[in-house]
């Protein structure tokens, strides 16, 4: 049996996988990623990618070609609910940050605006970026066995068009082999929750909805026909607006039948036009599941993006979390496997990311319950008579006393909704704790509900705002001032002494440390004054960058000793002592 070795084995090429293996490759680490498909994504699957993934793909380099093939954040605004694209509208909101009282705060946030891309585009264009970087990846090749020890992990492979046993043994694997991880399973991982509560099904169909959609266009359309047995169905655009992946399912998470014909009509009665054609490409039963991995390490062995946290798709968190799951643990691994890192730096990416997953899947399936008001307020029930459907609406939509309180009772039900289409806190608010931050200075407390609003703020933990500044006549966001590949330095006007401390401290502890001096007429120039009115240091201060563009330290002032302060915040963050 062939034997390899390698620093990184990543089983899995979704999402998670893939990212892990282009970060990975571009910072030089010997890894070898594998998955048992012939390829990437074969249907649409998930399909919002916010703005904290899109700065991912930025800084791998592939925001242009996300651009080019997703629905752009202008096309995503409405979010409709209609007995059937053809019929009557029930209730109408903006979605995605697209409402007139919401878009400066998606603007003011990102240098990245989230768009909506199906999975089956998007993995491609990470593999794109992968091979780019020189990541070794190899399809048809299925893990089926793990064994770990003190020093390695050695991994049993099977190539699937030839049979082909192989060992791979690496120093850390990560495992990002999906809803049904096998690593974690052959790794001894535990979980927190509830396994398949429910089950749905997709349907991948084209279909040319132009007429009923160019004019309210969206994202996501949220169909619940009358007098029909099927209580809702979800239709995510794929394509504008010709390509759809619909999914079905009874009250509460009973899919319903899976043939054919009968999805079929589910499809016309969700339409409301029978002179619409359409062609199923793909139907795809799957599980829903509410749990988290009860730790994401055990020994070398890390779980990542769905394999580590399953859930509902509401709010769109799935394929998003999974990449900044990746964005956060292979910077660690590449100073670790380097050895300008202890090896206690890799607790942190548990430390770090578990409470986000727990949060996630708890946000979503809450998410999925508070749908209930609104359809409480509509009426709309499973197979209700066709006499009982037409007496409900003209009662929603009468003069009554009664029609007026469901009426107030469904925009109330839409408002609530603003937890799943515009929780802005939820896409970009995550606050870290743990042995990569130096500090423990307590974060600021909410002006707003943090969960629809995103709050910025440089406290250690917190990701590093966006402003635009200004460098060579062209415009650039604060986040690409900083760099992958090292830690960066961020210091004012009068941050010469901290420039010289952190080319001492990056000598000396032998860890690149970029130095980013932003403000008036600097290398970084804030001409407009926006990076000054939220940096909450003073032009004296500095912020220590993470290369996932997290804080991991500040000083608002100039100490007695800056080369001693940096060096005792490196020294923490990289989990090693003084020599």
């Amino acid at each position: 049996m062939e034997v390899l070795e390698t620093d990184v084995l990543v089983v899995g090429a979704g999402p998670a996988g893939l990212t892990a293996s282009a970060l990975l490759a571009r910072a030089g680490v010997k890894a070898i990623g594998i998955t048992k498909y012939p390829g990437t994504a074969d249907s649409p699957r998930a399909h919002i990618t916010n703005q904290r993934t899109a700065e991912v793909l930025r800084d791998l380099g592939a925001e242009d070609r996300l651009r080019q093939n997703a629905m752009p954040h202008e096309l995503m605004g409405t979010q409709i609910f209609a007995t059937s694209f053809a019929g009557l509208e029930l209730s109408r909101a903006s979605a995605w940050g697209a409402g007139i009282d919401r878009v400066a705060d998606y603007r003011r946030a990102s240098p990245s605006p989230m768009c909506n891309i199906s999975q089956h585009k998007l993995e491609p264009l990470i593999l794109e970026a992968a091979t780019r970087h020189g990541a070794d990846i190899r399809f048809n090749n299925e893990f089926v066995d793990l064994a770990q020890d003190h020093d390695r992990v050695s991994a049993r492979i099977v190539e699937r068009t030839t049979g082909r046993e192989s060992e791979i043994r690496c120093k850390y694997l990560i495992g990002a082999d999906g809803g049904r991880s096998l690593v974690a399973t052959k790794a001894g991982f535990e979980f927190d929750g509830s396994f398949n509560i429910g089950e749905a099904i997709s349907v991948w169909l084209d279909a040319d909805l132009t007429r009923y959609t160019r004019h309210r266009s969206g994202a996501i359309a949220f169909i619940t026909p009358q007098a029909s047995e099927i209580w809702m169905s979800i239709w995510p655009c794929v394509t504008p607006w010709t390509e759809w992946n619909p999914f079905f399912f009874r009250h509460g998470w009973a899919p319903g039948s899976t043939d054919e014909e009968v999805l079929k009509g589910y499809i016309r009665e969700a339409i409301g036009d029978p002179s619409v054609p359409f062609k199923i490409k793909k139907i795809s039963p799957w599980q829903v599941n509410h749990v988290v991995a009860k730790g994401y390490r055990r020994g070398r062995v890390f779980l990542a993006g769905d394999a580590a946290h399953r859930h509902s798709p509401a709010n769109g968190l799935g394929s998003n979390t999974s990449v900044q799951d990746s964005y956060n643990l292979a910077w660690k691994l590449a100073l670790v496997l380097s050895g300008k890192a202890d090896e206690s730096l890799l607790d942190s990416y548990n430390d770090e990311r578990q409470p986000v997953g727990r949060k996630v899947i708890d946000r979503a399936m809450k998410s999925h319950t508070e749908i209930e008001p609104w359809s409480e307020a509509a009426g709309l029930r499973p197979s209700m008579s066709e006499q009982d459907a037409k007496d409900n609406i003209e009662q929603l939509f009468g003069p009554s006393e009664i029609g007026e309180k469901r009426r107030q009772a469904l925009l109330a039900g839409v408002e609530l909704m603003n937890y799943q289409f515009n929780a802005h806190g939820v896409e970009l608010g995550q606050r870290y704790r743990g042995g990569a931050v130096a500090s423990s200075e307590p974060f600021p407390e909410y002006r707003r509900d943090p969960e629809l609003y995103f709050q910025p703020d440089t406290v250690p933990g917190s990701h590093l705002p966006h402003a635009w500044v200004r460098q060579h006549s062209g415009a650039i966001s604060t986040l690409d001032a900083c760099d992958y590949s090292r830690f960066t330095l961020i210091v004012g006007v009068a941050g010469k002494s901290w420039i010289d401390s952190a080319v001492t401290i990056a000598s000396e502890l032998d860890v690149p440390i970029k130095t980013a001096q932003i403000g008036l007429r600097q290398d970084f120039d804030d001409i407009d004054g926006e990076w000054i009115k939220i940096r909450e240091v003073s032009d004296r201060g500095c912020l220590l960058v993470r290369p996932d563009r997290f804080i991991a330290w500040r000083s608002h002032d100039l100490p007695s000793d800056p080369t001693g302060a940096l060096r005792q915040a490196m020294l923490s963050v990289l989990g090693r002592t003084p020599s």
